[in-house]
């Protein structure tokens, strides 16, 4: 007898179904089933549900299953790779590389190390949001130890060389550990972090519209982190705590969903981007920052806007219906100004005057051609009551 188990997501009165057409010679072949599979001797159903999502998550990125780590998402997961990383290497020593436009669960994390007595360079990016190698190059010495940079910018979406930052890193001192923040990345870019030279990579959840709080780190076998949660020994002692089965299943589902026909998603948001990118460019007063072809992240647009307040736009959109973010994540000496934006070199009266448009796989070009009508209609009259 096989022994096999299923998990099923409701929302309402709607199931979410899987329809298995893809493995070979598989027992449920052409079969509409819930999330799950076959047990493994030994296994519980929980077990087996978690194992089924790290399957599928370890197959999106060509690694092994055992690593990956669970984790409650993507603040966790860098705080586990950074600081676990970090004290498990103390004795090599105690330099730490980052970059100026991190986000804050980075940034603070990088903050909070420094605290405990190790020193963090940040290097700066130029106009378009991109670190420099020859700085990257002559940051690194005898007592670093990690070097972590983000795959895709949160604010302006912009995207790092990644492969060649990993390459320059091997290529000076194999033994120092990258980390890289992929929470924007994953599910947008076909990832192959041994390929890549990552050693450690932290994915959320909800950014692919899987479960909220819920994310993983992948692990590279040959490093070593602490952990930085204690309690039951949870997922080989990595990550102590009850699992939240449910959420990784979701999780895996999720993993399975934006890989399938991912090139052709990925061109319908460039898509929307450049119409958004060529509407926004042809309005009075609005800059848009960074890049805006394939060589930017498909999925962000950040904007400034001469004359409005971010906040103020933000709301007036909002009651239209419209929800963009004026997202300040990572550094600033001025509460409420994005510490991305000073790193690029924005001009002062936009600091406070940028928001930022994200796109999904269910956002249509109606909705953009809604956006940039409400935007023709708002600016001229928010300009009217601006601040002197």
């Amino acid at each position: 007898m096989i022994n096999t188990t299923l998990c099923y997501i409701r929302r309402g009165e709607e199931y979410l179904m899987l329809h298995r057409i893809k493995k070979k010679h598989d027992l449920n072949q052409d079969k509409w089933i819930g999330i799950g599979g076959k047990f493994e001797d030994g296994e519980s159903p929980e077990d087996c549900l978690l194992r089924e999502a790290r399957e599928e998550i370890a197959g999106s990125l060509k690694v092994k299953e055992k690593e990956i780590v669970f984790t409650s998402g993507g603040t966790e997961s860098n705080n586990m790779a950074l600081i676990g990383a970090a004290m498990a290497a103390r004795r090599k020593g105690n330099h730490l590389i980052t970059t100026c436009i991190e986000h804050a669960s980075v940034y603070n994390t990088m903050s909070f190390l420094e605290e405990q007595g190790f020193r963090i360079t940040y290097l700066p990016v130029d106009q378009d949001g991109i670190v420099s190698l020859d700085a990257l190059r002559e940051a690194i010495c005898d007592d670093t130890i990690l070097v972590s940079i983000m795959y895709v910018n949160n604010e302006m979406g912009a995207v790092e060389p990644v492969a060649e930052i990993g390459k320059l890193i091997k290529s000076i001192r194999p033994d120092i550990y990258f980390h890289v923040d992929a929470i924007q990345a994953y599910g947008k870019y076909v990832i192959r972090p041994k390929k890549e030279g990552i050693d450690l990579m932290s994915v959320s959840g909800h950014k692919i519209h899987g479960p909220k709080g819920v994310g993983f780190l992948y692990v590279d076998e040959k490093v070593r982190i602490k952990p930085i949660i204690f309690g039951g020994g949870q997922q080989k002692g990595m990550r102590s705590g009850t699992e939240n089965v449910p959420g990784c299943a979701g999780l895996g589902m999720a993993v399975r969903e934006i890989y399938k026909d991912h090139d052709e998603r990925v061109e319908r948001l460039y898509a929307l981007k450049d119409r958004l990118v060529q509407g926004l460019s042809s309005l009075e007063g609005v800059t848009v920052h960074g890049r805006t072809g394939r060589d930017s992240a498909p999925q962000i647009v950040s904007a400034g806007f001469e004359g409005v307040r971010a906040e103020v736009l933000l709301h007036a959109l909002e009651d239209r219906g419209i929800y963009v973010s004026s997202g300040s994540a990572c550094s600033s000496n001025h509460p409420g100004v994005s510490g991305t934006l000073r790193g690029i070199g924005v001009r002062e009266s936009l600091l406070d005057s940028t928001l930022r448009f994200s796109f999904g796989v269910f956002n249509t070009e109606d909705e953009v051609d809604y956006c940039l009508e409400v935007l023709r209609e708002l600016l001229p009259v928010l300009r009217r009551y601006r601040r002197a």
